[in-house]
Parts: C-alpha cells; structure tokens; sequence
C-alpha cells in the first residue's frame, strides 16, 4: 500500500513554469471576449450618415464619449428590420454586455458635434436619448498594453533557462543557476557499472588510481604512518588509451561522491561565470568530502597564461584557471577533496597547474603493447559471438601501435563485417579485414583505372615489397594490393617491430623501403609519378627527425631543435643560423637521395624478381608473405618474435643508459 502511495506521488506532475504562460494567455483572450470594450463592437459609418440616420427617426441612443471622441449609435427596433441597417444587427448575446450598438463612429470637435445634434433633435417628433459618457481603461485594454512586456521578460526566462540547463522548478530559481556547476554526481546511489576489471592494461596507471581510491576508503592506513592524501593526479596520453575509462572505474569503484564534468563545462559566455562554477563545484565537493572531482579535458581552460597577447585585458579563460588554482591549493583548501584530470594536450598546460601541491601525480597512459593488446581484445570480445579457436595472441601482433579505442573499433567492424556476409560467427578474417578496413579505408573495386595506371601501381607495390625484403631492419610485409582503398590506389602492409629505441640504421632501411615504389617506377618505366607523394613526406619528416631531433647526423652533430614545451617548433624565428639552415637542408636532402639511390640498386639487381612479383600482383590483385617467400626465398636476417624483439630492444635500451651513466 505505501508503495503504491509512493507511485502515485511519483507520477503527479510537476510544476511547469510553462502553465503560467498558458494562464497568462488564456485571461487575456478571455478578457478580449468577455470583458473587452463594447465600442469595439457596432458597425463603423459616418458623421454625415449619422445625421442622416437621425434625421429619419431611426435612432434611439445615441452614446457619446468624451475622451475618445467616439459615438455609438442605437437603433430602434423598426430600424433594425429596414434594408439599409440589414449589416448593422447586434453581434450574438455577450453575457457582460447587455446591449451592443448598431453603429459607431468617430466624431472631431465635440461642440460643434453637439450643436449640430441638438439642431436636429428639435425638429424631430420622438427625440432620441443622448448620453455622455468618459471612458475607462478596462482591464483588457490593460493587458494589451502590458502585453509586450509580459512577452519580453517571457522570452528572457526562457533563455536563462536554457542557459542554466534546467527543464523544470521555478523559472526564478533556474535563472540564477547559470553559475552552478555543471558537475554530474556519482555516490552509493548511482549505478556505475564500469570497474577496474573493465579496464585492461594500463596495469601502472591502474595501480595509482587504485590507491587514491583505497587511500579514501582507509584513510587509517595510510595516515598511521605521517602519509598525506594526494591532492591530484593528472592522466596524460595519446587520444582513445582509456584514460576517461579509467576515470569511469574510479567513480564504479569508489565509495565515495564522484563529481564528473568536461573542461568545457566552465566556459560561458558571460563574464564570471566560469570562476563562478569552479567556485562552486568545489563547494559541494567539500560538503561531501571525502569526494573525488573528475575534469575531462582540463585542457581547456587549463592552457597557460600569457601566451596570446591579444586576448585582452579580461580573459574568461584565465580567470576560470586562476579561481582552480586556488581551489586546488590555496587558502582553506579542504585535503579530503582529489582532483582528477585527464588530457592529451599536457605540453599545453599552466606550470602552475603542473605543479605539486596541485597535481601531485601525473599518470601516463601510453599506447598499449603486445600484452596489453591482448588483454584489451579478450575484454571487447566477450560480447561477440567469435569463431572457436580465434589467437588473440595473433590479433594483438597485428594490430602494433593501436590504442584501446581502436582495438574497440576493430571488434566492432569485424562484427559488422561478418554479418554483412551472412555470416553466424566472427572469425580471423573478419577481424583481418576489419583491420585493413581502419588502417586503409574501404575497399573500391568499382573504381575504373586504365591498364597502363594498373601497371604503374603494380610496379610501385612490388617496389616496396622487393626492397623491403631484402633489407635486415625493414618491417617484415605481411600483404601487398593494388585494389583501390580509401585515396590511395594500393598499399602495402607491414608488421614493423615494436621497438623501444630506433638506431640510424633501421630508420635508415625503412626511409630505403619507403622509397622503392618511386624506384621501381624509375627501373621499369625510366619515368616517375605523383603516386609517391605519400611516400615522399613520410621519409622526408623522417630524414628531418633524424637531422633536428634526433641528433643522428654526422654533419650536425650532436644537436637538436626540438622543443618539448610544445608550442611552434620554430616559432618566429628559427633556433639556427641561416647558414646551419643551409646545411641542414642539404643533409636531409642528401639522406633521402642516398636511400633512393640504393633502392634504384637494389631493384636493378633483383629486376627479373620485381616482375615476377609484378606479373603476380596484377593477376591476383592481392598477394601475401607466402607469395614472396616463394620468389625471393625466405629472409635469413635472423628475424625473432615480437616478443624476442621487445626484450632485446628493452637489454639495448637499458646497456645504452649503463653506458652514458658510466
């Protein structure tokens, strides 16, 4: 019974401040049928036609007002049946009004009116009654005068409402919420189904986040021994590694309020209101501290200070940081309150902001490896009816350099693929093409290319697949085709090494691999094309890397422009001279040159192989390592697992830190 009473309460509707604008209208149309002015009724006539009308003894009333210089004019009832007066018949029974005059008209000046209509009523045998009148504005006409304003401030109450976010309550409540925070709250009561048993990988970053949440279930076991609770930790990393995830597994873990809002959430358009926010999300959070604040994308409004000269002297953004800064760490700071954040953007960021006492930790989530890949594909494989036996250890070794998100996306357009072809589970090479679908784009087999193009792409193919099989650091290719995906008119697919450092030599072989499509263009043809133009940038940014960033040129030495700050990498001016500016475009031109001539070698040497693969590209289109293999003959470079690979770059990585410490 009581939870009955409760549904009932539950579904009586709330009070709309949309029922008062409704109100408001419907007294307004009632006042303009039943309580309106009865001047407005009567058929509009003349002076002259008046004068005439009384003169013929058809008129019984006359009704003059004063202030507005309007006479309203009754007939008799003999009157009323004459032909002339047919359109003039009293509008239909009003309950307010108990008589309606037949006609109405406006009179100019009020003496010369009168006199004249006192001169015809003498000479008339039955003198009509004549009365005069002032007349008050009735409620109506008070309402059509105020109309225009109850509309305006209507229409201002609707925006405020709009702008505060609000659908219901009080209109008057709603506009004053424009500098309430936006913050969406989590506690016992809401439902969060995401856990840390959702997040794959990410094991350090998961670690830290674990222990701020474990740190505000038991305070004591941390305090005990003179330890503080951390004031923030920053999540930075590539876009789609799951760092709003991870965020998400804090507020379904946590047992404590979890305010959750983006960066943007601050920014309005007027002036103050941001501050105004911050100001009050912290304000709830410390009501119900021990809380967590979660900001997404802190990015934008933590951008720092001073960088744009020409923003003005009140810059919203700036003083929205300014109030968080506080907050954060400053006078009366309230130490049960932990600031989360998340960006991708963290070289953009106040130092201010950076700092400890603010952001004690900055966690960061990079790409996942090998063994995160895996374990980030058994999590989006659970909901899908997959093939019995599907490797997962072999989706996770093809898919290097790919994060959470796009692991997600595979699983999903592998689904989607397979049911396209009719198909009643997801197996390997559903997922394969799922992959070649996001990394090249969708296939076009419909696309008309002349034979002598189709040729020209076949050639360029093989190119990169001949030269990269007979370079050592070149990634191993897994498959080579010349149908048409996305912009481009065929690609090449390798499955490079996930390597921890990068030795000139390997980045030198992949610039050689790179450019053997325009050199097999050179070998066969004597002629080149703009099909390299993809090719071209790559190597170039490669060989400009290796000159400015890296340090790996023996003509610059041990050098770098690089600017980890990231703003411009040059900005207005450039870090060198106009001389070192010469050399070291000279540089990258002569390492890109070096490795286009040792392709054009390279291919020269294997040509009567080149055409081989050729050939066999242009008649099946698509062809794979098995392919190769068969041609050129396996590669004897000593080739490992990606696994093995991953372990001796990490004993490489760390000799060479023995050694520079040494």
């Amino acid at each position: 019974m009581a939870n009955d009473k409760k549904n009932i309460k539950d579904k009586k509707p709330k009070f709309s401040p949309y029922w008062i604008y409704g109100i408001l209208i419907a007294l307004f149309l009632g006042f303009q049928l039943f309580g309106g002015d009865s001047s407005n009724s009567g058929s509009k006539t003349t002076t002259s036609d008046f004068f005439k009308y009384l003169e013929n003894g058809d008129v019984a009333k006359v009704d003059i007002v004063k202030n507005t210089r309007v006479a309203r004019v009754y007939l008799t009832k003999d009157a009323e049946s004459k032909e002339i007066h047919k359109n003039s018949k009293q509008q239909p029974f009003i309950p307010s009004v108990s008589a309606l005059p037949n006609y109405k008209f406006e009179f100019g000046d009020l003496q010369n009116f009168e006199n004249k209509l006192n001169e015809i009523i003498e000479d008339l045998d039955t003198k009509p009654i004549v009365e005069f009148d002032t007349e008050t504005d009735t409620l109506g006409n008070i309402l059509i005068g105020i109309l225009p304003f109850i509309i305006l401030i209507g229409v201002w109450i609707f925006i405020m409402r709009r702008m505060s976010g609000g659908a219901g309550g009080g209109a008057g409540g709603q506009i004053f919420n424009i500098g309430k925070s936006k913050a969406k709250l989590f506690d016992q009561n809401t439902e969060v189904k995401t856990s840390f048993k959702d997040v794959a990988g990410l094991e350090g970053a998961k670690e830290e986040v674990q222990e701020i949440v474990d740190f505000l279930k038991f305070p004591e076991k941390y305090t005990t021994l003179g330890g503080k609770i951390p004031k923030g930790a920053l999540l930075v990393g590539p876009p789609g590694t799951g760092k709003t995830l991870l965020a998400k597994a804090v507020a379904g873990e946590a047992k404590v309020p979890f305010f959750s809002l983006s960066g943007s959430d601050f920014v309005e358009m007027f002036v103050g209101v941001g501050a105004s926010r911050v100001r009050d999300l912290f304000k709830q959070a410390k009501e119900k501290s021990p809380s967590i604040i979660f900001i997404d994308e802190i990015d934008a409004i933590g951008r720092a200070r001073g960088k744009n000269a020409m923003s003005g002297s009140n810059d919203e953004r700036e003083n929205t940081l300014n109030q968080l800064l506080t907050e954060m760490d400053g006078f009366g700071t309230n130490t049960n309150v932990i600031v989360l954040a998340a960006t991708n953007r963290a070289d953009i960021l106040d130092k201010a902001l950076m700092r400890a006492g603010r952001f004690d930790r900055q966690i960061y989530v990079d790409l996942p490896d090998l063994r995160e890949r895996k374990e980030i594909f058994e999590v989006h494989l659970r909901p899908l009816k997959k093939a019995k036996g599907l490797d997962t250890d072999f989706l996770s070794k093809q898919t290097p350099g790919f994060s959470g998100a796009d692991i997600a996306n595979v699983c999903n357009e592998a689904a989607l693929i397979a049911a396209r072809n009719g198909k009643k589970e997801v197996d390997k090479q559903d997922f394969l093409d799922a992959v070649d679908r996001i990394i090249g784009g969708l296939e076009k087999k419909n696309k008309i290319i002349t034979p002598s193009e189709k040729k020209a792409v076949a050639y360029h193919e093989a190119g990169h697949a001949t030269v990269s099989w007979m370079l050592e650091h070149a990634a191993p290719l897994v498959k080579v085709t010349i149908v048409p995906r996305g912009r481009s008119l065929g690609a090449a697919w390798y499955l490079p090494e996930e390597r921890l450092i990068v030795r000139p030599e390997q980045m030198l072989d992949e610039m050689c691999a790179t450019l053997g499509g325009r050199a097999a263009e050179k070998v066969i043809f004597d002629k080149i094309s703009t099909g390299a133009l993809s090719d071209l940038e790559k190597v170039t940014k490669q060989a400009r890397a290796m000159v400015t960033v890296y340090g790996l040129s023996d003509k610059i030495g041990n050098l770098t422009y690089y600017d980890s700050s990231g703003q411009s990498e040059y900005g207005f001016t450039k870090p060198y001279s106009e001389q070192t500016a010469e050399l070291i475009d000279k540089e990258i031109s002569d390492i890109i040159e070096e490795q286009y001539q040792r392709a054009i070698k390279l291919l020269e040497e294997n040509k009567d192989k080149l055409t081989e693969l050729a050939e066999e590209l242009l008649d099946k289109e698509v062809i794979f390592k098995d392919n190769l293999e068969r041609i050129f003959g396996k590669r004897d470079f000593g080739e490992a697992s990606t696994e093995e690979n991953t372990e001796t770059e990490q004993a490489d990585k760390t000799e060479s830190i023995e050694d520079s410490e040494k």
